[in-house]
């Protein structure tokens, strides 16, 4: 007689899966946003210190050499001396040259658009094609 009772009593009904489905739903929507925000930010933050590095090592490298590295030289010039270059006493960034986070190379101009004697050094950002996305630290 009491079987009945114990038989639907050991699971859960539908109803409450449901409701247990839809808090865990509601908290994934609250959460997620949030993780996913703060990994593009840390992204974002990884990019801009790669190219404050980068900065610091053409600047040395100005000093050294009396110029920036050309544009067909590039930023390979910061690990290996350019040919025919006088005055390089690299390499001026001891690691390989850093990709960007999101594994794409950073571009470097040289000139740069306020003169010939500035450069500028862009990531393409997360879809690493040009568009609004792009993270540049503008010409020096």
């Amino acid at each position: 007689m009491g079987s009945t009772r114990d038989r639907r009593r050991r699971g859960f009904t539908l109803i409450e899966l449901l409701v247990v489905i839809m808090i865990l739903a509601i908290l994934a929507a609250i959460i997620v946003p949030r993780v996913v925000s703060r990994t593009s930010d840390a992204k974002l933050a990884k990019a801009q210190s790669d190219m404050a590095g980068l900065r610091s090592a053409l600047d040395q490298f100005r000093v050294d050499c009396d110029r920036y590295p050309s544009q067909e030289e590039g930023l390979a010039a910061l690990r290996e001396a350019p040919q025919g270059s006088t005055g390089w006493k690299g390499p001026y960034i001891t690691k390989e040259l850093p990709m960007d986070p999101w594994n794409h190379d950073y571009l470097y101009a040289q000139p740069g658009a306020a003169g010939p004697d500035s450069y500028a050094i862009k990531s393409l950002g997360p879809d690493g094609v040009e568009s609004d996305d792009d993270i540049s630290e503008g010409d020096k």
